[in-house]
């Protein structure tokens, strides 16, 4: 596939409260896992994928990521967007979006891994004409998160509230966007990327899902944080 060349929002700027009995004093991605912050892992990932650009929007003690991580890495120019104040999550994605330069780019989250062909994602996103393609994961069992209702043509119809699941395809936290997707907000505004920009974008069209069963990790819960300190080394040796 003849592609541009691939950009990547990293949202790193969690606070981490709900880990503060394991890791405090540290934005949430700079926990550490096995010696090194976790954020190190989806950062690796993009870059043997051949990512060339991110831009991390960061705003909690973002001195602490920068200083660690600097302008390079993997052969990737870093980026920093910085908050002055807390935006929320759609306010943060805004803010790094006038850092992007490429018209479609893939956005993650730093406190999660989701291990997804970000290639077939792009091709899948490109294919469909899609102003936002989401990456989806199947679980079963499970309380913690929402679902999302899927038409026979990929397209998102619904996303459900949380509520106990036998199973489902939950939201991974990744994304295929327009860049300009959210020029509707000014830039340096507040708001939900979650309840004012997805809930409401099935209605209007163009958002599409698109699933994996990759490996999925999110260290907002002590117990997944330890789950990640034995799986993601051992997962990330090859």
């Amino acid at each position: 596939m003849n592609v541009p060349e691939l950009e990547a929002i990293v949202l790193a700027g969690g606070l981490g409260t709900r880990l503060s009995s394991v890791v405090s004093d540290v934005p949430k991605p700079m926990a550490p896992i096995d010696s090194v912050p976790f954020l190190t892992y989806p950062l690796t990932f993009l870059g043997r994928l051949g990512f060339k650009r991110v831009v991390l929007a960061v705003g909690y003690k973002h001195e602490v990521i920068q200083d660690h991580f600097g302008r390079q890495f993997m052969g990737m120019d870093l980026h920093y967007s910085v908050e002055a104040e807390p935006l929320g999550t759609g306010g943060g994605i805004r803010m790094a979006l006038d850092s992007c330069q490429q018209d479609n780019l893939l956005m993650i989250n730093g406190d999660t891994f989701f291990q997804f062909d970000y290639l077939s994602m792009l091709e899948f996103h490109l294919s469909k004409a899609a102003r936002l393609t989401c990456g989806l994961k199947p679980m079963q069992d499970f309380d913690r998160y929402g679902t999302v209702d899927l038409g026979p043509e990929g397209q998102v119809i619904q996303f459900n509230e949380k509520q106990p699941r036998v199973e489902g395809l939950i939201n991974g936290g990744v994304y295929w966007m327009k860049r300009d997707l959210l020029n509707e907000w000014e830039s340096g505004s507040k708001f939900s990327f979650e309840q004012q920009v997805l809930e409401p974008m099935p209605r209007k069209g163009g958002i599409f899902g698109l699933v994996s069963e990759g490996y999925f990790i999110d260290i907002g819960i002590p117990e997944d944080y330890r789950r990640a300190q034995m799986e993601l080394p051992e997962l990330f040796k090859s």
